[in-house]
């Protein structure tokens, strides 16, 4: 690896902690009303990522890339499902149940 290569993959990792950091902050103090429409949200930006990491996964330069392609796919798709899952359980919430008026 050679020296401008190995600078910016750090300069990359510094910049993806610091994207997590600031994301968990910026959820941590979202209202409790605002996390289905951010749940939309998210899982537009998660088909983003499984598009971009599929399209790396087609052509992989090497190993690590193609590892780093793989675990993003199966975490974005994570996201999605998961996602899914938890903005029916909050609307299931809200829907009028049978009987009732």
């Amino acid at each position: 690896m050679t020296e401008i290569a190995r600078e910016s993959l750090i300069v990359n990792l510094l910049i993806f902690v610091m994207a997590a950091f600031l994301g968990i902050e910026l959820i941590r103090h979202v209202s409790r009303l605002l996390h289905t429409p951010l749940m939309s949200l998210t899982n537009a930006i998660s088909s983003v990522s499984i598009v971009a990491a599929l399209i790396i996964l087609a052509k992989p330069k090497d190993n690590f890339v193609l590892l780093l392609a793989t675990i993003a796919v199966a975490l974005a798709a994570t996201n999605i499902v998961s996602g899914f899952m938890i903005t029916e359980r909050i609307l299931k919430m809200f829907r009028r149940q049978k009987g009732k008026k």
